[in-house]
């Protein structure tokens, strides 16, 4: 008598764990091939990366400031087509705000590049309005957020 309840036991044990390891199997195989989100998001990196690569080569081949202009804006264009990737792959409210503040960042880092071309006063000036449409630009992305 004992050995048919242990044994009805065990195989209610066994039919039950059966059971759970079914239910908590994957139904296929998660590849990130498989994925067209994963696949368009690699695929967009690529691009974004080869173009950096093409823009900071084209900078090579200038002197001074001007170099320095064109390396911040090569990388400018990377951090924003990146955000705008990002935005594009996972929309959101908070994703358009990443992309105003790196429009907001970028522009402000290139303005101060600029201004390093000029002298006393001038370059004062400069950097002063670029101060100023920075924060307007930030000014504007937070309000974006109510």
């Amino acid at each position: 008598m004992n050995k048919l309840i242990y044994s009805c036991v065990a195989a209610s044990c066994l039919t039950v764990l059966s059971a759970h390891a079914q239910m908590n199997a994957p139904t296929t195989p998660a590849t990130p091939a498989a994925d067209p989100a994963v696949a368009e998001l690699k695929a967009g990196r690529d691009k974004i990366a080869a173009d950096y690569k093409a823009d900071r080569a084209a900078c090579d081949a200038l002197k001074e400031n001007a170099k320095d202009v064109c390396v911040e804006e090569a990388k400018g264009k990377e951090k924003i087509a990146k955000a705008e990737l990002d935005q594009k792959i996972r929309p959101s409210d908070s994703g358009q705000r990443k992309v105003a503040e790196a429009r907001v960042e970028v522009a402000y880092s290139i303005a101060k590049e600029k201004c390093d071309d000029q002298k006393g006063d001038a370059k004062s000036v400069c950097m002063k309005q670029a101060k100023a449409e920075e924060e307007k630009g930030k000014a504007d992305v937070k309000a974006m957020k109510k």
